[in-house]
């Protein structure tokens, strides 16, 4: 799932001169590939090459009663394959300082290594045999279990995590991709999950149909191409994603509670579903007008609630879980017990006040320019520049919108910000998550619901 992206090793990423790109669009090389979207970039890096890739074998493909399946199956491609075991592939990886991890998401199967230009064949060639024949032990499997168990366990106290995994239950519906089972669920799953379901889910989803890999540095892409099609020649299989069941507008405001004893913190998310994705038209100004809002201590919500009320440590606003279906926007925070409901009274003062009056000339420049050098400097890595060509292309972006997106940024006006804000976001009927030592002493406000299908 994708909270157990950190339990798989990070990729550290090298820097590369921002000013030798010219254009990803131009410069990129595309080719499909024995069906798999290969997408090739040389840049000034030297000797050091990035690759990543997705394919559509995430958490929104498991069935609704094993719904860790489709995690368990993604944490054992490196645990062996059929033909050496999982020392002799980290010896071999080690032994030239490459790296090369898999983690389940929402809705892919993530890909993420790095390698010497000089050992870019050998990366591939285990990239695809860990990914067309994994060794499925059964020994293996069983470790792999418990360790997750006690991951889930372990996320249980922690109240960020609570408030948001809570939120997404509440505003979406059962059958959504960004809605999360409970841990009550996910640890029954696990428990009665076979090492044979792994093998009979691997065969029914893994495959190049909807697979796509980015390969970024000092990178030849005719090479790369012939490395892709020898290493992965007569795989077939996978599947296009699923079309999502999409979020009806909430009627009403709610408020639900988690209780947790004896914590120092509570907890707060507050937001709705937007129903809008990434590639709609009002994403981007929505994106922005929340920048404006709620994102570091510039942003209205840090600078009031935080510095000037001195309320919370940390409070933020975001869009959520829109790349391949519609999303969310949301206040994050924490507050001590004590300031709860102040803190809570002052958040959505500030959030009354931009709803109804917007931004203003002064704060759009600001956050223009903000937004579009963030993003130009995330070009600046060949490791950022490969995860942004991966992420556009999964949000359905064409190559072109990789250039155009600083000035598109700084295109959008006034005007188109407010607006989007008033569209898609409602205060009124907003959803409001507490996870805490909240409700009366010793009893929760709120359990958690029952098993449930997604």
């Amino acid at each position: 799932m994708r909270f157990f992206s950190a339990l798989i090793a990070c990729v550290t990423v090298l820097l590369a001169s921002p000013g030798a790109r010219a254009s990803v669009a131009s410069d990129t090389v595309r080719a499909d590939v024995g069906g798999i979207d290969v997408v090739a970039l040389r840049t000034s890096v030297q000797d050091v090459v990035n690759v990543v890739g997705s394919l559509p074998a995430g958490d929104d493909r498991s069935p609704i009663d094993d719904v860790m399946l489709a995690t368990l199956t993604g944490a054992m491609l490196d645990k062996g394959t059929r033909a050496q075991d999982k020392f002799a592939i980290a010896q071999r990886l080690g032994g030239v300082g490459a790296t090369l991890s898999f983690s389940v998401d929402t809705n892919t199967l993530e890909i993420r290594g790095r390698c010497l230009r000089k050992d870019l064949p050998m990366l591939i060639e285990l990239m695809a045999e860990q990914l067309r024949s994994p060794a499925f032990s059964e020994q293996e499997f069983e470790k792999l279990k418990v360790q997750l168990q006690g991951a889930v366990r372990q996320q249980q106290q922690d109240t960020d995590f609570r408030a948001g995994d809570a939120f997404s239950r509440a505003i979406y519906p059962v059958g959504h991709p960004n809605r999360q089972p409970t841990a009550e669920q996910m640890l029954a799953d696990m428990s009665k999950t076979t090492i044979a379901a792994v093998r009979q889910f691997h065969e029914k989803y893994y495959g190049p149909t909807g697979m796509r890999l980015v390969i970024v540095g000092d990178v030849d892409s005719v090479a790369a191409q012939a490395e892709v099609r020898k290493a992965f020649s007569g795989w077939t299989g996978g599947s296009l994603p699923p079309i999502a069941t999409s979020v009806d507008a909430a009627a009403e405001a709610r408020t639900e509670a988690v209780f947790m004893a004896d914590k120092t913190s509570v907890s707060v998310v507050l937001g709705q579903a937007t129903r809008l994705r990434f590639s709609d038209p009002d994403s981007l100004a929505l994106r922005l007008g929340t920048r404006i809002f709620g994102s570091g201590f510039a942003g209205r919500l840090m600078a009031n609630v935080r510095d000037k009320e001195g309320l919370t440590y940390g409070i933020g606003a975001f869009l959520s879980g829109d790349s391949f279906t519609d999303g969310d926007w949301r206040i994050q925070a924490a507050f001590a017990p004590a300031l709860l409901d102040k803190g809570l009274a002052s958040t959505r003062r500030q959030l009354d006040a931009w709803h109804a009056e917007g931004i203003t000339d002064a704060e759009l420049a600001r956050a223009r320019s903000e937004l579009a050098g963030t993003y130009q400097v995330g070009l600046a890595t060949s490791a950022g520049m490969a995860g942004t060509i991966l992420a556009m292309l999964n949000r359905g972006m064409p190559l072109e919108f990789v250039d155009e997106y600083p000035a598109r940024v700084k295109a959008i006006t006034r005007d188109e910000v407010n607006g989007a804000i008033r569209k898609h976001l409602d205060p009124a009927t907003m959803t409001l998550v507490k996870a805490g030592t909240v409700g009366t002493a010793g009893a929760p406000a709120a359990t958690q619901p029952p098993v449930e299908t997604r």
